[in-house]
């Protein structure tokens, strides 16, 4: 028996900034919704989405942080961090862009489901309910785990161990 292939994919894109006083610091945002209330750890993500097989990932990267963030992307140098597969069997396609944001600016997307479940109540949740900037060592706590190596290629690639 053949395992069906998982074809769900995903791509984002992670601003980071570098500074004499705080060193490399990357922006990352809190889930919302209310599987994500009250937990910090393992709880946050790159801006990121799916897309269908038509949409061109690099395009959906800048589409999702835009839907999730509410603001245009910042101009700037995309660098490509590669793909990763997600404990979920979904892909996910990210780049960085070095910018400088205020997190406080965010006015993110939203998304309706039925809560509490089996209720027939629907609301309206925050896709992102915030966003911070974060050192690596606290990005690596805060991420979901399938995330976290897309920091970790960032800060290869701004110390020269990878391109």
């Amino acid at each position: 028996m053949t395992a069906k292939k998982n074809t769900r994919r995903s791509a984002g894109l992670l601003l980071f900034r570098t500074g004499a006083e705080q060193g490399l610091e990357v922006l990352i945002g809190h889930m919302g919704g209310p599987f994500w209330e009250g937990r910090e750890q393992a709880a946050w993500s790159v801006p990121k989405g799916e897309y269908a097989p038509e949409e061109a990932p690099r395009a959906a990267a800048r589409r999702e942080f835009e839907e999730e963030f509410g603001h245009p992307v910042p101009e700037g140098e995309w660098v490509e961090l590669g793909e990763a597969r997600q404990p979920s069997g979904k892909t996910v396609t990210v780049w960085a862009l070095r910018a400088d944001i205020d997190p406080a600016s965010a006015v993110p997307g939203t998304f309706t489901m039925e809560w509490p479940r089996d209720s027939g109540v629907v609301r309206e949740f925050p896709e992102i309910e915030r966003f911070a900037w974060c050192t690596p060592e606290v990005a690596a706590e805060r991420l979901v785990k399938g995330q976290r190596v897309f920091v970790e290629r960032l800060r290869a690639h701004l110390t020269g161990g990878g391109d």
